[in-house]
């Protein structure tokens, strides 16, 4: 896992940096225009030869400043170079005027007027804001809506520009958060709009806004690179600073393998509880995903009158009649059921209440999900008080606001000053009020703990997987994040291996995936780390 750093941060890594004399701010200055260029040259080949033009937009700020390295470097380079300065230069950062100083062309003032001419270029660098913004600003609004227009339905074969000119952000699209990944409104018409990129190169370590909200959409490309600060800190699920977000990679597969000498009630039994008759589909989906992920046995577990449904769908998978929470609990007094996993099909009713309370009673591993979490939507607190450390909730965006309404708001309402509240604030707030693992699943799934440790599966750039937008995948994950508690995961790396499995399934898969071929696909990922 690869942490991810927010702006503050990320300033404070470069200060300790600079403070230590292990760096200056010029050398760390000179090192990110380097990487800008190299980024360039290595996405588009066909510009290290040749004549070609560039316009650079530096704003107030550090960010600024490396632009004006970017632009000294291209035109030593031979390019014809235009610079556009936001702000005045007599107030630049130190380290941003000394770069100022020692570019040698004309550095011409950028307003609503200078919009026309920015376009006629082969490159068109953003080097106004990056991470530093903290509200929006109308002057510019026109500027951006140009960036997003230029970008928007001209994404690039790899190696191929688009459309002239191919626009380079540093650090992060500016009037983007660099903590969220949401735009500022900007003054007058309270308009949410931030710049638009094909390529975005940040430094040292990505920032969650990349990952986050508008980022993915915004960033185009995006490549971190190295300015010599040491290897950003990776570390793992036992021993991560709770302060940073770590961005999911892949699996050590040495956490999945099975011991030879185990038999099979060694590795674990999962209960998936299920609904009525006709609603038994989501159940058998979840028990597919713990039995594949290596559960060693798995059971659904369903009212009597749907016995016969379940049986003839299911083979390797167990089910067993109960009814109500008596007949839960009689189950339950056989310690060979490891996890639980109530909520996909289970239903809205009173009975889905007393199962979830007795479920967690037992002290189990429990994964709860859709209508068990839903079921609480009145009186969250009565769940939450329910709860322990070695349960894992894994709401969608709509059972989030119903649990934790207040959080939600925070997370939807426009930001008017930054950094602006987060999926990973709101992830990290409501583990710590639940007092259990929260996953909070989308595009960028957000996975939190009580004690602060929080992790990033991003379902995003070169890892995105827009078929998983699907009915029941979410199903799957329950079950195969209830399959590694069954197996004797902590909850935390439970939930964490679980959605990393989830999206590299359906990226083996590919387009055309239903539910049901994700825990097929499982073994496949399993092969191609080795195991």
């Amino acid at each position: 896992m690869m942490e991810l750093l927010t702006s503050e941060q990320m300033r404070a890594v470069e200060q300790a940096a600079i403070q230590s004399g292990q760096v200056t701010g010029l050398d760390l200055m000179e090192r990110a225009g380097l990487g800008v260029v190299a980024a360039v040259l290595e996405e588009w080949p066909d510009l290290g030869q040749g004549e070609h033009r560039a316009v650079v937009l530096c704003g107030p700020g550090n960010n600024g400043g490396d632009g004006f390295v970017v632009a000294r470097l291209l035109q030593e380079r031979g390019w014809g170079v235009r610079v556009y300065l936001y702000g005045d230069p007599d107030k630049l950062p130190p380290d941003a005027k000394a770069n100022c100083a020692r570019w040698s062309g004309d550095v011409r003032s950028l307003d609503p007027h200078a919009a026309p001419d920015l376009w006629d270029c082969d490159v068109l660098v953003d080097a106004l804001f990056g991470t530093g913004l903290r509200r929006g600003l109308q002057p510019l609004g026109d500027v951006f809506r140009n960036m997003g227009d230029r970008v928007d339905g001209r994404a690039a074969e790899a190696g191929h520009r688009p459309c002239r000119p191919a626009i380079v952000a540093i650090d992060i699209p500016s009037g983007l958060c660099a903590d969220s990944g949401r735009s500022f409104p900007h003054a007058d018409d309270h308009l949410l709009f931030s710049a638009r990129a094909h390529l975005t190169v940040s430094f040292h370590t990505a920032k969650p806004g990349h990952y986050l909200g508008e980022g993915p959409s915004t960033c185009g490309k995006l490549v971190v690179k190295d300015i010599g600060l040491g290897t950003p800190t990776g570390k793992d699920w036992r021993a991560r600073r709770p302060e940073t977000a770590a961005l999911c990679g892949p699996v050590h597969p040495a956490s999945l393998r099975k011991d030879v000498d185990e038999h099979k009630f060694g590795h674990g039994h999962a209960l998936i509880l299920s609904g009525p008759p006709g609603k038994g589909g989501a159940a058998r989906l979840a028990a597919r995903g713990a039995l594949r992920v290596g559960a060693g046995l798995v059971t659904v577990g369903c009212p009597m009158r749907a016995v016969s449904e379940h049986a003839v769908h299911l083979n390797a998978i167990m089910v067993q009649g109960l009814d109500g929470t008596h007949g839960l609990a009689e189950l339950l007094e056989d310690r060979r059921y490891t996890a639980l996993c109530l909520g996909p099909g289970l239903g809205l009713g009173p009975s889905t209440g007393e199962l979830v309370k007795t479920a967690l009673g037992s002290g189990r591993g429990t994964v709860l999900d859709a209508d068990a979490l839903s079921r609480f939507q009145r009186t969250p607190q009565a769940l939450f008080d329910l709860l322990h450390e070695n349960c894992v909730l894994t709401p969608h965006g709509g059972e989030f606001a119903r649990l934790f309404p207040d959080l939600s708001e925070r997370l939807t309402a426009t930001p008017e000053t930054g950094p602006a509240y987060s999926k990973l604030d709101a992830t990290r707030a409501a583990a710590a009020r639940a007092g259990c693992v929260v996953v909070f699943k989308g595009a960028a799934t957000v996975i939190a703990a009580p004690d602060g440790r929080c992790s990033l599966n991003a379902a995003v750039y070169d890892s995105a997987a827009p078929w998983l937008a699907t009915a029941g995948s979410g199903d799957v994950l329950a079950g195969i994040i209830c399959g590694l508690l069954a197996r004797g995961m902590p909850a935390m790396q439970a939930a964490e291996t679980g959605a990393w499995l989830h999206v590299e399934a359906a990226r083996a898969f590919g387009p055309g995936l239903i539910a049901e071929d994700l825990p097929e696909t499982l073994p496949q990922v399993f092969r191609e780390m080795g195991l």
